[in-house]
């Protein structure tokens, strides 16, 4: 599952295609888990209530022919041939839109953007000429901040459906498989069976969780081509016993026949077909753990083949079994000899594919906070060889009380498939809104084809999207309700940080105030390492001023530390650091810029803490040997003095590598190269930008080992300066270090509406109180930890 998928390209064209279908064999456990079990519930769904199943055959067979349909033009042609071309990196789902989307046009609401990040790996632009149109379209984006904001909330109300699809796809994919038991149990025994049984499973799949899916990953694949096999196996039959002419019925005519003869009623029970679709979006959503490839390849020759006969198959078999609408079900076409096994390999499907759903949720989750856009919550790390591989507490428990209610409240599949379809058919929507918007920005085509792209396949899924919102008394108003819920939360978060943000922008205070500090004040230099957490990228937060206000000393070692995100999937360890002096060199302060992508897992601050100050001496040395002709920080005093934005001196990638010259510490390993050279101005601050030249070493351990000898030792001023600052940075690691964060609360200022009083002061800060700090979050160990408190006016 996590191979890698650039050595393909370095094999031969035989081995290169044994990992496309190795791929393609392990994609089917965790792409298509969801998708594969739809036809357990598509045509009990359909036939629930709105029409009924004649003697003409014209609903069974209307219906089959708008399932083959909406399955061929949604996912095989919308996403195997158009949506996974937008992956972002091999990056697929919401967040990779809206991140492609974000590199080409100005339009993201965190205002922490540098020039420095367009210099990452992951930080891919196509760059093609730009056309007139396309360049309308990004200036026309750039300008309003009102569609900055309206795109935003596109993306969150995705997310919230994807979340709610989460809920519910479980419920109604583990009720449907335990539902086969009607069929062998008495209608009194049925009714008291199925749900505890349900809700058992249920119990058991979030239960489990917390082990991660790599532990039961290669026990997935099997099971859904199991079914696959099951289903096309049991369609084939059923097609070729009961009515081998049913392939006839794959023609639109029946289309136009079936909503001829239904009307309105046709035309509602299009919630319940719509479902034959729900699982489609995780083909793009779990790109990054495949290839473009293998899904096209699992999908066009093994999944969607099997779909169509399945689906053949029931409408052979109720073609010429007329039973009631009330007993139209996946298992009625089973033949009875094997009714049992069936059942068993269709429980076991509905638990991987709602393992698939539920692994996509804690994803999307870990994204949604990664970008300022959900209140800080536990993220554990599964594995330590599959990268991505999360479990989310917290989320998991909220999730299995959810879908334990949902299971209980509704009872049957009618209304679960209600919900679930009206959620799938937004996010498809929101998908549909955002591939557009990369069809012009990021592809540079003309507007008239994502204008054609959006209506064609956008008219498609608000014909199904229409019929889902007539079922909002009967279960459609859940997923509305839910994210409506999370929408509020998830905005509130994100307006109320970038609030903080601008406040801290606006009164960071100046270099010339942080020179000044020193005994002539009463402040003192105490021994150790502080490290003081900022949103800021450049200046120096109001929090420090408040800490020395309040507590006349600070550390000998001062490290200004800015964990942001950046809109990639990934950024490489070794371009993770960003690393630069504050002030001369003599007063021993750093920035350090930690970026992460939004698919990147935050790694414990007990290796960061050490990573850091390893980075920060690679950086010493680095400076130092720079080139001894060119000015140094203390020089470039005047300039910053009369420019503040310039309070920062050169900021350098600094990743893994080595350095010309005598070393200042031992390198006991070696591997890995760093990075390229660039320099840039940054958005906010035109602070320089410098990487490392590509040396072919390999990871490295950095320990510091100051040498006695003489003969190792620069003879220069320089020389003796960078042995200096070494052995303070040695010492000061020695002594201890202390993690200076703010403790904010947040209040709206006087005279702001009472729609952001509520929002501010009541709704943000509870959850404040209630989610995570931010010391959790990072880890901090709480004997260093040190909190400013801060209040906010927003």
């Amino acid at each position: 599952m996590d191979l890698d998928k650039g050595k393909c390209r370095n094999t031969s064209k035989k081995e290169s295609w044994k990992t496309i279908l190795l791929l393609a064999y392990q994609s089917l456990g965790v792409v298509y888990g969801d998708l594969s079990i739809s036809p357990l519930y598509v045509y009990k769904s359909t036939f629930a209530e709105d029409i009924q199943h004649s003697q003409t055959n014209e609903e069974i067979f209307g219906v089959l022919s708008f399932v083959f349909w909406t399955l061929t033009l949604i996912p095989l042609f919308k996403y195997v041939f158009v949506v996974l071309r937008a992956d972002d990196n091999g990056e697929g789902g919401t967040f990779a839109l809206y991140s492609l989307i974000c590199r080409h046009a100005k339009v993201g609401l965190l205002p922490n953007r540098q020039v420095a990040d367009e210099a990452l790996s992951t930080y891919k632009l196509e760059q093609p000429p730009e056309k007139k149109n396309s360049s309308r379209v990004k200036l026309l984006l750039e300008k309003y901040k009102a569609l900055h904001t309206a795109l935003l909330i596109l993306v969150l109300l995705g997310t919230c459906m994807v979340i709610g699809d989460g809920l519910l796809t479980p419920a109604i994919s583990v009720f449907s498989a335990v539902s086969g038991l009607e069929l062998s149990m008495s209608k009194e025994h049925h009714q008291y069976a199925v749900i505890p049984i349900t809700c058992f499973i249920l119990v058991c799949l979030f239960a489990l969780q917390h082990y991660g899916t790599h532990r039961l990953g290669s026990f997935f694949a099997p099971v859904v081509m199991m079914w696959l096999l099951c289903i096309s196996a049991l369609g084939l039959f059923n097609i070729i016993y009961w009515n081998p002419q049913v392939y006839k019925a794959l023609s639109p005519y029946y289309m136009f026949k079936f909503l001829k003869k239904t009307k309105i009623s046709g035309w509602m029970s299009l919630g319940g077909i719509l479902l034959c679709i729900t699982g489609s979006e995780a083909m793009f959503a779990d790109l990054g753990h495949f290839s473009y490839a293998a899904i096209q390849i699992a999908f066009t020759f093994l999944v969607y083949p099997a779909l169509i006969l399945a689906y053949m198959g029931q409408a052979a078999y109720l073609s010429r079994n007329h039973h009631p609408s009330r007993t139209i079900s996946f298992y009625v076409s089973v033949p009875e000899c094997v009714r049992w096994p069936v059942l068993v390999i269709a429980i076991l499907a509905s638990v991987v594919g709602s393992q698939a759903i539920i692994s996509g949720t804690f994803s999307i989750i870990n994204q949604s906070q990664s970008l300022g856009c959900f209140p800080r919550v536990k993220v554990v790390h599964t594995s330590d060889k599959i990268h991505g591989q999360i479990y989310i507490p917290e989320i998991n428990w909220m999730l299995m009380i959810l879908c334990i209610a949902v299971t209980i409240g509704f009872r049957d599949t009618k209304h679960m498939g209600n919900a679930s379809g009206l959620a799938v058919m937004t996010v498809m929507l929101v998908t549909t809104c955002l591939t557009s918007l990369v069809i012009i920005l990021c592809w540079h085509k003309p507007p008239i084809i994502a204008i054609t792209f959006l209506l064609f396949f956008g008219s498609i899924e608000l014909l199904y999207f229409s019929a889902s919102l007539t079922k909002f008394r009967e279960g459609a108003w859940l997923p509305i309700l839910l994210a409506l819920f999370l929408m509020t939360i998830m905005f509130v978060w994100h307006y109320a940080t970038i609030k903080k943000y601008e406040y801290d922008l606006h009164n960071k205070v100046s270099l010339e105030w942080l020179l000044a500090l020193g005994p002539s004040l009463g402040i003192a230099r105490v021994p150790g390492i502080g490290l003081v957490f900022t949103d800021l990228t450049s200046g120096i937060p109001a929090n420090f001023s408040r800490f020395v206000t309040n507590l006349p000393a600070f550390h000998r070692i001062l490290v200004f530390v800015c964990v942001k995100s950046v809109p990639v999937p990934y950024v490489p360890p070794d371009e993770r650091y960003l690393v630069g002096r504050v002030g001369p060199p003599a007063h021993r302060s750093y920035r350090c810029i930690v970026r992460y992508g939004y698919r990147d897992v935050h790694q414990d601050v007990d290796s960061f803490e050490s990573e850091l100050v390893d980075r920060l001496a690679d950086f010493i040395r680095y400076d130092w040997n720079r080139k001894q002709g060119s000015k140094s920080c203390d020089e470039d005093d005047d300039a910053s003095r009369s420019n503040e934005s310039s309070s920062d001196c050169r900021l350098a990638v600094i990743g893994t590598m080595t350095f010309s010259g005598p070393p200042a510490f031992e390198i006991e390993e070696s591997v890995q190269p760093a990075s390229v050279s660039i320099e840039f101005p940054t958005v906010e601050s035109m602070t320089d930008v410098i990487e490392m030249e590509p040396v072919g070493v390999a990871e490295r351990r950095v320990r510091f080992a100051i040498e006695d000898d003489s003969e190792t030792d620069v003879q220069t001023d320089m020389g003796v300066q960078l042995r200096e600052e070494l052995e303070d940075l040695y010492t000061a690691q020695q002594a201890g270090t202390a993690f200076i964060l703010g403790h904010s609360h947040v209040r709206a200022k006087q005279g702001s509406s009472v729609l952001k009083r509520v929002a501010i002061d009541f709704g943000y800060n509870f959850l404040r109180r209630n989610c995570r700090g931010a010391d959790v979050a990072l880890k901090v160990p709480p004997v260093s930890l040190l909190e400013v408190g801060m209040v906010y006016v927003v």
